[in-house]
Formats: structure tokens, C-alpha cells, sequence
């Protein structure tokens, strides 16, 4: 199963990726991830988008479609994989079509994950995270068992500076604005998923899990 996710910034994308990895046995492909290790590891592909990076300027596409393109080669994607945060715009959608064509294969299905904005302000702005190991929380709906202080490894959590309402708002609309060519792209060949994460994971996934097999995907 080769799979796409999309979803706003705090929609619940990367925990609905992590369960549809799980079930399905894939390989996540996250492109924040490609990158920091490419850089670290200081790789031909990594040192060219550094450089782009260290100038303050945005890493052309092709630099990104290589970078994907070498990682699904690895022998962890030979049984299907969910690429998240690829592609970001048209012409990445369809060099992955060319890159695909090369080996007989194609994309299987998008997955959509929806969730109104109201409802990604409210959750964004009461995350909290910890300072020492990253570990994520919300005030609300998943707080640590002591205010400000990290369940897992005792350090303190904050609200990340990013995580208030003006910035919330400008991400979704540039979301908006990058991602919907790409959904009327994808929706075009009838490969979109919905999951509604508008109530619970639980309910998303399960909408997800519906729609896939709707397509005979399981």
C-alpha cells in the first residue's frame, strides 16, 4: 500500500500516520525527517540542501525529489510506505508520479485528514511540550499528571512560542492556500481519503480504515 497524508498543522495528522504505519506494516516517510538526517549524516543530497538552507532560502523541489526518491529505494519500502509532508505542491505530485511509473507502481490513495479550524486553535494553543525530552501534552485533553512538569522525564513544559493564535491562524491559511491544488489534484483521480478528526482519533482512523477499503485497499 503506497499512501499520502495531508492534513493541517494540528489536525491530528502525525498520530493518524503513526496508526495507519502500525496497521499496515509501512514505512512513514516523513520529509522533516529525510532532511535532518541527510544533514546530519552529511550526505551528497544533505550538503546541497544545507547550503540552500544556511542562505535562508527555500531547498528547490528537485534537491526534495531525489531525497525521496533515494529514500524509497530503501528495502523497508518494498511493502508499502506513507509519505508525510510529500508532495507539497503540483510539480512535486507529479515528478512522484514519474518517479512511481519508472517501477510499475503508482499512488494507491491520499489521505485527508480534516479537521475544522476552530477546533486546531483550540487544540494548538493549549499543547504544551517538554523542554528537555519533546514530549507532548495539552492542558485540556492530555495534561501531565503535575502542572509543567513532564510525566515522562521530570522536565518542564512550555508552550512553544509558535503555538498562539496569530501564528496558528497564518499557518492554516498558508496550508490552505499550498494544499488545496494538491487535494482537487489528487481528488481528481478519486484517491482521496477522508478522516473526519474532528471528534477523536479513534473515530478519524476509523473513517480512514473505511474509505481504504472502499478503494479494496486492507
Amino acid at each position: 500500500m503506497k499512501l499520502i497524508i495531508l492534513g493541517a498543522p494540528g489536525s491530528g495528522k502525525g498520530t493518524s500516520a503513526a496508526v495507519l504505519r502500525e496497521k499496515y506494516s509501512l514505512a512513514h516517510i516523513s520529509t522533516g525527517d529525510l532532511f535532518r538526517y541527510n544533514i546530519k549524516e552529511q550526505t551528497p543530497l544533505g550538503i546541497e540542501a544545507k547550503s540552500y538552507i544556511d542562505q535562508g532560502a527555500l531547498v528547490p523541489d528537485d534537491v526534495t525529489i531525489r531525497m525521496v526518491e533515494d529514500r524509497l529505494s530503501d528495502p523497508d519500502c518494498e511493502n508499502g510506505y506513507i509519505l508525510d509532508g510529500f508532495p507539497r505542491n503540483i510539480k512535486q505530485a507529479e515528478a512522484l508520479d514519474e518517479m512511481l511509473a519508472k517501477t510499475g507502481s503508482a499512488i494507491d490513495a491520499v489521505v485527508y485528514v480534516v479537521t475544522d479550524d476552530d477546533i486546531i486553535m483550540d487544540r494548538v494553543t493549549t499543547r504544551r511540550v517538554c523542554e528537555k525530552c519533546g514530549a507532548s501534552f495539552n492542558v485540556k485533553y492530555m495534561p501531565s499528571k503535575v502542572e509543567g512538569v513532564c510525566d515522562l522525564c521530570g522536565g518542564n513544559t512550555i508552550q512553544r512560542s509558535d503555538d498562539n493564535e496569530e501564528t496558528v491562524a497564518k499557518r492554516l491559511a498558508t496550508y490552505k492556500e499550498n494544499t488545496q491544488p494538491l487535494i482537487d489534484f489528487y481528488q481528481a483521480r478519486g484517491l482521496i481519503v477522508e478522516g473526519n478528526n474532528n471528534v477523536d482519533a479513534e473515530t478519524c482512523i476509523k473513517s480512514i480504515e473505511d474509505g481504504l477499503a472502499a478503494l479494496g485497499l486492507k
